[in-house]
């Protein structure tokens, strides 16, 4: 769920093995028994964080053994001071805001080694957007005018970042404390369990014979594994390595392929049930029900597939690409047959969600039934007679149900039975393995977006000290009076610049804390503004000129990440249309509306998407001139626009475009003309 990838990092050795090891331990103990307070986890959370960043990236050079010393010293100073949180947790409550000195070392201490530990995890981006805040609520109140705030004294800003729940410990350090580790570690079992397998095979199996079926494939796999692991920088790096090369066999240009990749994996953050943990902060945030946001979450996300298949559709037809030969493809109802037990833990975790469980316990308990799973699968491996291994998965599956009784207790004695049992029967080392080695996985995937969401508190922090948010608002609102429309674009605008270098969650929660508040005065829907911010802070990761998924896939395409952003731009193009849609019209969004509402806005949006796609590409039924691509971009645009008649416009435009495109193109064709010039 990081927006930066590191398992392409050597393997984890040594001490710091063990402490990933311990990290993950802590987190499933604080999660399924929560024998702790949440300020105490969150602060330990941080220390294990900072532990494992310095020690992982020693510093501004190549490593040098004093670098490395410096790295253990500063990460053990980090680690041993979150403890001073726990052991100290009655007097830090009774005397709130009132430092004593040791208060005054420590907070200073940990602000200083989370603004190093972030800019060694991912650059220089973020620390200074933070940096600035900070300096703002330092000194802020030597500004000019109406920027300036009353002032506030050292203690003041000590006091509320590094201690209490408004700043390094504010809830996206709970939020990552609790949801999102436990589902980053829910996604590396399953993908150490052969998900990304079961997901290539079906994707290729049912759409890779299919006109520029490589292609399509990449949308399907890189979604699947999306909704599973939510970080797009991370899909990228793992599905891509299989699907950019394929893609280019079959003939798409090298920046197409990466943007083609780069788009998908960014669409796994948007897609439930995880939306790259998101959904989670969004729902605490606004305290809303986790439901409801994957409810108005789920037609934009599918929308936004559908154009990145329709895309590499219309690019496959420009450039004559056909699909892979049957031969070539694999049996997706073979590959689901082989691993159809890798769906039960999603069906469950989505099964509880649905019914109303918070997202904690649904997650504890997927992760509960995957690790059940892996060694289930092992214990029975080698019994051949079939009614003996139903038996044995239905007296599982009849053990597990008891976490309904017992708690998610439940799930821990069966893995230790299950693990017992492999040692006597002698198999399973591999599970054994898969399942520590996933734990020592999910610790470091989650380091940067740990790490940031801890930073992250400093602006959190500073805005609530200084109400500069409200300040920021009045100027877009007294803008959004005059036009809404306005106002959308430059909190398009704000959270696309913000975006810059910094991965989805901590932009989310920038731009959350500054534009939504203003979008929801504006008269937009609670949930709808909230999403529109988090859209455009998703396209920042495929806008120029930082684009970190186009860059990712930089390296496995072999081309410049800038020409792979330009192309990820064109394939992602609705994702830029549809926010605007949803605040005219929240039917989108299931807000508000009957089902009337919603199917009618779903038909213009794909009709939109279907004509952008046409314009962007230069191609739909044959090529298309100039002329005919400005044309259906225009005709589109009516559809997007909430005015009177624009909509009727706009259909009896695309329906027209349509008629003479057809007729035009099978003229062309009958003259044995090539239709269109480009």
């Amino acid at each position: 769920m990081s927006d930066t990838h590191t398992s392409h990092d050597q393997p984890l050795r040594g001490a710091i093995f063990w402490i990933a090891l311990a990290f993950s331990s802590f987190q499933l103990w604080t999660a399924a028994f929560s024998p702790l307070s949440s300020q105490v986890v969150r602060a330990v959370h941080v220390g294990f964080v900072l532990l494992m960043v310095f020690v992982l990236r020693p510093g501004f050079r190549a490593n040098g053994q004093g670098q490395h010393a410096l790295g253990w010293v500063l990460g053990l100073t980090g680690f041993a001071f979150s403890f001073y949180h726990w052991i100290f947790e009655a007097d830090l409550t009774l005397r709130a805001g009132d430092l004593t000195s040791a208060d005054w070392v420590i907070g200073t201490v940990t602000i200083v080694l989370v603004f190093e530990a972030a800019r060694r995890m991912m650059g220089w981006g973020l620390p200074l957007i933070c940096g600035v805040f900070l300096a703002y609520g330092m000194f802020g109140q030597y500004l000019p005018g109406v920027m300036a705030h009353r002032g506030f004294g050292l203690d003041q800003i000590v006091s509320t970042l590094g201690f209490g729940t408004e700043g390094i410990y504010g809830t996206p350090t709970y939020v990552s404390s609790s949801y999102i580790f436990l589902f980053i570690l829910f996604g590396a079992f399953l993908e150490q369990a052969g998900m990304i397998k079961l997901f290539n095979d079906f994707a290729m199996g049912t759409v890779g014979h299919t006109r520029g079926g490589p292609a399509k494939v990449a949308v399907i796999s890189s979604g699947l594994m999306g909704t599973i692991n939510g970080s797009g920088v991370a899909n990228v790096v793992t599905t891509g390595q299989f699907t950019i090369p394929l893609m280019k066999r079959f003939g798409y240009s090298p920046a197409f392929a990466g943007g083609v990749e780069a788009t998908s994996s960014m669409g796994g953050q948007i897609m439930p049930p995880v939306m790259g943990a998101v959904a989670f902060i969004m729902s605490e945030t606004i305290n809303v029900p986790y439901i409801e946001i994957c409810k108005a979450a789920l037609i934009p996300a599918i929308l936004y597939f559908v154009t990145a298949f329709w895309m590499v559709h219309l690019e496959a037809g420009r450039k004559g690409l056909l699909g892979l030969s049957k031969e070539e493809c694999p049996n997706p109802w073979t590959a689901v047959r082989e691993r159809w037990y890798l769906l039960l833990p999603l069906v469950g975790l989505v099964g509880l969600l649905f019914s109303g469980y918070t997202p904690l316990f649904s997650g504890t308990v997927g992760l509960g039934l995957t690790v059940i799973l892996i060694f289930g699968a092992a214990v029975i491996s080698g019994v051949k007679g079939l009614p003996l291994r139903g038996l044995f998965w239905v007296l599982l599956g009849f053990a597990c149900a008891g976490f309904f009784q017992f708690g998610v207790g439940t799930f821990f004695v069966l893995a230790a039975l299950l693990v017992a049992l492999s040692y006597i029967r002698r198999t399973g080392a591999d599970a054994r393995r898969l399942a520590v080695q996933a734990l020592v996985d999910g610790a470091r995937h989650a380091l940067p977006v740990a790490i940031a969401c801890a930073l992250v508190g400093v602006i959190i922090g500073v805005i609530n000290l200084t109400g500069v948010a409200a300040e920021l608002g009045g100027h877009i609102i007294a803008i959004g009076e005059k036009s809404l429309f306005l106002a959308l674009l430059l909190t398009m605008v704000t959270c696309l610049v913000l975006g810059m270098g910094i991965p989805t969650i901590p932009n989310y929660i920038i731009t959350s804390s500054l534009a939504a508040p203003v979008l929801l005065q504006l008269g937009v829907p609670l949930i709808v503004s909230h999403m529109f911010v988090f859209y455009f802070g998703i396209m920042a990761d495929l806008t120029p000129p930082v684009a970190l998924a186009a860059f990712a896939a930089a390296p496995i395409a072999r081309e410049s990440g800038l020409k792979i952003s330009l192309q990820a731009v064109r394939v992602a193009i609705a994702g830029f249309i549809v926010p605007f849609m949803a605040v005219y019209t929240p039917a989108l969004m299931l807000q508000g509306g009957d089902w009337t509402d919603t199917s009618y806005v779903v038909f213009k949006a794909l009709v939109a998407i279907a004509m952008w796609g046409a314009g962007a590409i230069g191609f739909l039924v044959g090529p298309l001139n100039w002329v005919e691509r400005v044309v259906a971009i225009v005709a589109a645009s009516f559809l997007v626009a909430a005015l009177p008649m624009t909509d009727e416009i706009g259909l009896a435009a695309v329906a027209a475009f349509i008629v003479w495109h057809v007729w035009r193109t099978r003229q062309l064709r009958g003259a044995g003309a090539s239709p269109g010039t480009r």
